[in-house]
């Protein structure tokens, strides 16, 4: 092994202490974080990350039936011509929506906002999904430099 990255060389710590922050970058695991919240419980978004909201079932079948008829075969027919529309984004808005509260149920998720990793690693409370981020890592590393 070069001495450069020998466990005794003094460089070895700076190496991956930069290798690290190499890692944590958000593009380096925009495709393993999961956020889930609601409409009550705003995040701040590092962009990349997947967000569930777990209302928004609920929201996209008020948009469907606000402002229908109080007779029901008006209502229902109106349900159906606003279902037929934009059936292809609705469908797909619908099918979001139901997947994304099944995985989190899926996940065990017990408080929002929450911040998963790697489906592995969970940080509840934290409205920043970078700085969420920050403390699971910095929990990693912790647990890397106590293993043998």
């Amino acid at each position: 092994m070069p001495a450069f990255l020998s466990h005794s060389s003094p460089g070895w710590p700076a190496l991956c202490l930069a290798i690290t922050l190499t890692a944590v970058s958000s593009s380096a695991f925009a495709a393993d974080i999961i956020v889930i919240t609601d409409s009550s419980h705003p995040v701040k978004p590092m962009g990349g990350e997947r967000i569930i909201e777990l209302d928004q079932p609920a929201r996209i079948e008020a948009e469907l039936s606000a402002d229908l008829p109080a007779d029901p075969n008006h209502a229902s027919a109106f349900a159906r011509q606003r279902l037929s529309t934009g059936r292809s984004d609705l469908q797909r808005r619908i099918v979001q929506a139901y997947q994304g509260v099944a995985d989190a149920w899926s996940l065990g998720i017990a408080k929002i906002p929450a911040v998963v990793v790697d489906r592995r690693y969970v940080v509840y409370g934290e409205p920043d999904v970078a700085r969420a981020i920050t403390r699971i890592h910095a929990h990693q590393t912790v647990d890397r430099s106590t293993r043998p």
